[in-house]
């Protein structure tokens, strides 16, 4: 397989490709054949035929490699001796690896609540205002935008430069500073106000998708809910505070849930814009640097179990929420 990985076999892994691809087609076309015959099969037989190749892939590619890395978590940096538990007590017990978990923990924290915050404060706003598509299309625009892309966009605001003569600000917020009369910043190198500044970039993405799904909710609470609460005498913030909040609570779970996991596995924001420096780093980044950069697969994998099971009770408690809802309706 050495041939796949140089450069001038560019040719045979098209052909690699395509024979695989046919390969595939032939087999789910052999599959649909088979099942479809006038015949009769036993539906556990047509189950197989239909779940059995996306079962293997999933097996493959996500089973497989997350068995291996839990078992690559008990070994030394090249994976040759087992050293029990010793990979896990310094992810726990490391000073640099201890920064990198609050880290983490800061943005699983912030990033949530207050882009559910800004999302649903916004689409109380605009909701049923002229201009509002124009309004929310503006706010869902950084969604459209990559990770990397976005990234890049607010390195630049950030960008420093010293305040000297003839030395122009190329940042878009230290010019701002300097017109009102102060000292350009290091922001994307002063510790720790930098992981905030990092911060601001994710729930500047992430405040689209709360709005949206939010606002889809507002609008489908009942109007005789509203015109009785109306009629009650509630309004303003009363009446946002005992109608909104309680009738889109389920929408709420989603949205801090969904987005947690993502935050959980920040990685392009923190490589694009700091490279984990300025004690800036998070698992996700971590890990690929403790992969690829040092060289110590084991404790790579250590961090990416980790990562792994801090994920696990948010999906759970989702699937949970989720199932209510569906009973309710």
């Amino acid at each position: 397989m050495d041939w796949l990985l140089r450069p001038e076999a560019a040719g045979e892994k098209i052909v690699v490709m395509v024979i695989a691809i046919l390969l595939f087609a032939a087999v789910m076309a052999l599959i649909l054949f088979a099942v479809d015959r006038p015949k009769r099969i036993s539906g556990t037989v047509v189950a197989v035929a239909f779940a059995g190749p996306a079962i293997i892939l999933v097996t493959i590619g996500l089973i497989y490699p997350a068995i291996l890395t839990i078992i690559n978590s008990f070994k030394n940096k090249n994976g040759s001796a087992w050293v029990g538990l010793d990979n896990y007590s310094q992810a726990f017990s490391n000073p640099e690896l201890l920064l990198v978990l609050r880290n983490t923990a800061i943005w699983v924290i912030l990033v949530p609540l207050l882009s559910t915050a800004l999302g649903l404060i916004y689409a109380v706003l605009v909701d049923r205002t002229r201009g509002e598509k124009v309004a929310k299309a503006l706010v869902f625009l950084p969604m459209a935008i990559s990770m990397v892309g976005a990234s890049i966009i607010w390195k630049f605001v950030y960008e420093f430069k010293p305040n000297q003569p003839g030395v122009k600000q190329t940042g878009l917020l230290n010019q701002v500073i300097v017109w009102l009369g102060g000292e350009p910043q290091q922001f994307l190198s002063t510790q720790p106000w930098n992981t905030f500044f990092l911060i601001v970039v994710m729930i500047w993405i992430q405040t689209g998708f709360a709005m949206t799904i939010l606002s889809a909710a507002i609008k489908a609470i009942p109007d005789d809910i509203i015109e009785a609460a109306r009629l009650d005498g509630l309004k303003g913030m009363s009446m946002f505070r005992y109608i909104t909040i309680p009738s889109v609570r389920p929408a709420l779970v989603v949205v801090l849930t969904t987005i947690a996991m993502g935050t959980l596995k920040v990685f392009d924001i923190v490589r694009t814009m700091t490279g984990g420096q300025f004690g800036t780093s998070v698992v996700a980044n971590e890990f690929y640097t403790q992969q690829f950069r040092q060289a110590n697969q084991g404790l790579a994998a250590t961090l990416a179990v980790i990562l792994f099971v801090l994920v696990i009770p948010i999906v759970v408690y989702n699937i949970g929420q989720m199932k209510k809802v569906e009973e309710i309706r």
